[in-house]
């Protein structure tokens, strides 16, 4: 889909919502329109390539696995 058919696809689905729904989508695009995108280019990260270890790369594997697939139920 082209980005020049997106104004009439998303005009196209408006005509089919109800006045709440419209209202909905319009705060919506509101609030997208206020985040400011952050961040940098991928390519500005290439020069970090091989500066972890190996062996810091395995701790590092290892501190995730048993720190972060574990769901404590009663955490929440």
């Amino acid at each position: 889909m082209g980005d020049h058919v997106i104004p009439e696809e998303i005009e196209n689905q408006l005509l089919q919502m109800s006045v709440e729904q419209q209202r909905q989508v319009l705060e919506f695009i509101r609030t997208l329109a206020l985040c400011k995108q952050t961040g940098v280019a991928g390519k500005s990260l290439l020069s970090f390539t091989g500066k972890i270890s190996p062996d810091e790369l395995e701790l590092i594997q290892q501190a995730i696995e048993e720190g972060c697939e574990k769901v404590i139920a009663d955490e929440w």
